[in-house]
C-alpha cells in the first residue's frame, strides 16, 4: 500500500493520527490482523512427515523425513505456488557413511532443517533409533537447490553433535538453525528427556563454535524422576525459532507423534527478548516449566496430531508448515496455513 501520497493532516489529533496510521498498516487499535489466516488447499505428493520449507528464485523446496535404501534419503518436493507439490528426488543416495558407524542400528535420516548462510544452503539432519537418545545431528551443504544447475551437489560434512545414552539427558535430533546475524548463528534441537537445547555454531564451518561453548536449555516439561525416557507429560520436541516484532518466538511440539490417528501432537509457542531465552508463554509461564501458548491442535476427527512445524516467511506473509495425520488412514500429510499475528502472538487457521 502506498502511504507517501496520504500525508497526515495537521488538524488531526495525535490519537486520531495514530489510529489512522494503524489503519494504513492494516491493523486496528486492538492489534487485530487485517487478514484472517487460511489453510492452503494443497495438491500432489503430500505424504510428508517433519517438513521444512525454503525458496530459491521462483521455486519452493520442501524437505522432510523419509526414504530408504531403494529410493534414497530425505525427499525433496518442489512447487511454484505453494499449492501443487511434486517429488523431485532425494538429498542422499545412501545413508551418510558415518551414520551407521556412529549410531548402530539406524536405518533412516530424520527431521531435516534447511537454511542459507555463508553462500551455501545448509541441511542439518538427524540420525537415531526410535525411543533412544543415542543420536546425532549431521550436516550437508549445497551451493544451489536447483537440480538442473551444474553447481548442484550435496556435500556431507559429517557429524555436528551427538547425545549418548546413559550420559546425556537430552536427545540430539530435530535440529533448527537460527540466524541472529551473519556472525551469530545458533543451532537448537531436542526431543523428550530434558527438552530443547541450544548451542552457538561457527558460520564458516556450520559446526559447533569452539569459542562460545555455553549450552542452553530453552524449554522442558515436568516428568517423573523414574522415567529416563519421559512419559507423555514430558514430551516436547521439534523446535523452530523466528524473530517477530522484537521478540524471539520458539515453536515446539507437545505430546506424541508417529502413532497415526492416535497421535496427540500439538504446537505451542513462547517468546523471549534474547534468542537464548528465557522463553515464556502468553500468561508468563516459563517454557522451562512446561509453558507454551497453543498455536494449533486437532479439533475434529478428520485430522490428528498436527506438529513438527516450520515457519516460512515470504514478504510480509508468514506461513506455518507442518504435518498432520489423516483421521482414518493415520498417514501423515503436509499442511500449510497462513500465519497472522495478534498482539504479538501467532494465529493460524484450524484444521478442517
Amino acid at each position: 500500500m502506498k502511504q507517501s501520497n496520504i500525508p497526515l493532516c495537521s488538524r488531526t489529533s495525535s490519537a486520531a493520527s495514530f489510529l489512522l496510521l494503524l489503519c494504513w498498516l492494516g491493523l486496528s487499535s486492538a492489534g487485530v490482523p487485517d487478514r484472517e489466516p487460511i489453510m492452503l488447499e494443497l495438491e500432489g505428493d503430500l505424504n510428508v512427515h517433519d517438513p521444512v520449507l525454503i525458496k530459491e528464485k521462483d521455486t519452493y523446496y520442501l524437505f522432510c523425513t523419509g526414504g530408504n535404501r531403494r529410493t534414497g534419503y530425505v525427499p525433496i518436493r518442489c512447487s511454484k505456488d505453494l499449492h501443487h507439490w511434486q517429488l523431485r528426488g532425494y538429498v542422499f543416495e545412501t545413508l551418510p557413511e558415518w551414520a551407521p558407524i556412529e549410531i548402530p542400528g539406524t536405518r533412516g535420516v530424520w527431521a531435516p532443517d534447511i537454511s542459507y548462510f555463508n553462500r551455501r544452503y545448509h541441511l542439518y539432519y538427524s540420525i537415531s533409533t526410535f525411543g533412544k537418545n543415542n543420536s546425532a545431528i549431521g550436516l550437508a551443504t549445497n551451493k544451489t537447490l536447483d537440480p538442473n544447475s551444474p553447481e548442484y551437489k550435496w556435500e556431507d560434512h559429517g557429524m555436528v553433535l551427538r547425545s549418548t545414552e546413559g550420559k546425556d539427558d537430552w536427545n540430539a535430533i530435530d535440529a533448527n538453525i537460527v540466524i541472529e546475524d551473519e556472525k551469530n548463528i545458533w543451532i537448537c534441537w531436542g526431543s523428550f528427556w530434558s527438552g530443547i537445547q541450544m548451542r552457538k555454531i561457527d558460520p564458516a564451518t556450520g559446526k559447533l563454535s569452539a569459542e562460545h561453548t555455553t549450552h542452553y536449555t530453552l524449554a522442558s516439561r515436568p516428568r517423573k524422576a523414574e522415567h529416563k525416557t519421559p512419559p507423555v507429560e514430558g514430551a516436547v520436541e521439534a523446535p523452530f525459532i523466528v524473530r517477530r516484532d522484537g521478540f524471539w518466538c520458539l515453536f515446539v511440539s507437545f505430546d506424541l507423534c508417529c502413532r497415526g490417528a492416535d497421535s496427540t501432537y500439538n504446537i505451542v509457542v513462547g517468546r523471549a527478548e534474547k534468542v537464548t531465552g528465557p522463553y515464556f508463554n502468553r500468561e508468563g509461564v516459563p517454557m522451562l516449566e512446561g509453558g507454551g501458548t497453543q498455536v494449533i491442535k486437532a479439533t475434529t476427527d478428520n485430522w490428528k496430531g498436527p506438529g513438527h512445524c516450520a515457519v516460512f516467511r515470504e514478504g510480509d506473509q508468514d506461513y506455518l508448515v507442518f504435518h498432520a495425520y489423516h483421521g482414518q488412514t493415520g498417514r501423515p500429510y503436509l499442511k500449510i496455513s497462513t500465519m497472522e499475528w495478534k498482539d504479538g502472538w501467532p494465529v493460524v487457521a484450524p484444521l478442517p
